[in-house]
């Protein structure tokens, strides 16, 4: 490891930005220098001009060309301390485009196509507490607060915590499948034994149930996600038999969700 790079992933440590989010950095940086075949230290601002036209040229995708721009500017601003304005090394215009967004009986058939009970009940949790799918499979049995009705987000995006709404009929499926798997740490636990469903494994389930359930829209984790977002402007009522939308309940404070097992209480 070169002397900058390692002081640039000490600088990102320092300021406790995620595991992913140091990788894609040094991923971002890795790829601008041996686009020149020099250091990073080597360049410039013209240089950083012309990668992005390159980067351009090649049809990359703007989330793809925010994180290179996000590394550089992280990497010249803070690392090596440029006396640059942040805006010297400009974000690309965000595209507007309209979200693929689910009709009710569409969500019914996608979770009743669920490959069992741990799926459907992960699925449920996305569509109706509008969970990330990172968050999902962090979840563990003590953030399930049924006394208060609300799930604990802990260490969401940004590295914050938030509480969201439980719906009754969110609990009662929570309570289905807590009865038949019995969780004792995390809620949905992976292959490997003390660790959590596993991101990747969750995303391809999301694929094979979209094609078992035969609909012909891209869904993916996100569009179940979008479909809160939707519904919740259009109406309060249930639109599905799992459960209603909810909206979030807001940022966490310091009392800890109660440790119990919520599965075993009466509704």
């Amino acid at each position: 490891m070169t002397p900058l790079r390692q002081r640039m992933l000490e600088d990102m440590q320092i300021r406790q930005l995620s595991p992913h989010t140091q990788r894609a950095y040094l991923a971002a940086v890795t790829r601008f220098a041996k686009h020149f075949g020099r250091s990073p230290a080597e360049l410039g601002l013209e240089d950083i001009r012309t990668f992005q036209l390159h980067l351009v040229a090649q049809g990359i995708g703007h989330s793809n060309f925010t994180i290179i721009v996000s590394a550089l500017r992280f990497l010249y601003i803070v690392t090596l301390r440029k006396d640059w304005r942040i805006d010297e090394i400009p974000h690309a215009r965000h595209p507007q485009r309209l979200p693929v967004v689910l009709s009710p009986s569409e969500v019914s058939q996608f979770l009743e196509a669920a490959p069992n009970l741990k799926y459907r009940t992960a699925f449920t949790i996305v569509y109706a507490a509008g969970l990330r799918v990172s968050e999902v499979v962090a979840l563990k049995v003590s953030d399930m607060d049924s006394q208060r009705m609300v799930i604990r987000v802990a260490q969401g995006k940004g590295r914050k915590d938030r509480y969201v709404m439980l719906s009754p009929k969110l609990l009662t499926l929570l309570r289905e499948y807590g009865k038949a798997a019995r969780p004792t740490d995390w809620l949905f636990p992976g292959r490997i034994p003390g660790e959590p469903l596993n991101v990747k494994n969750f995303q391809r389930a999301c694929v094979e149930t979209r094609q078992a359930a035969g609909l012909t829209k891209p869904v993916t984790v996100h569009t179940l996600r979008h479909y809160l977002r939707h519904q919740t402007m259009l109406s309060n009522n249930d639109a599905c038999p799992a459960t209603a939308p909810q909206t979030q309940a807001g940022p966490i404070g310091k009392a800890a969700c109660p440790q119990h097992s919520w599965w075993q209480l009466e509704t």
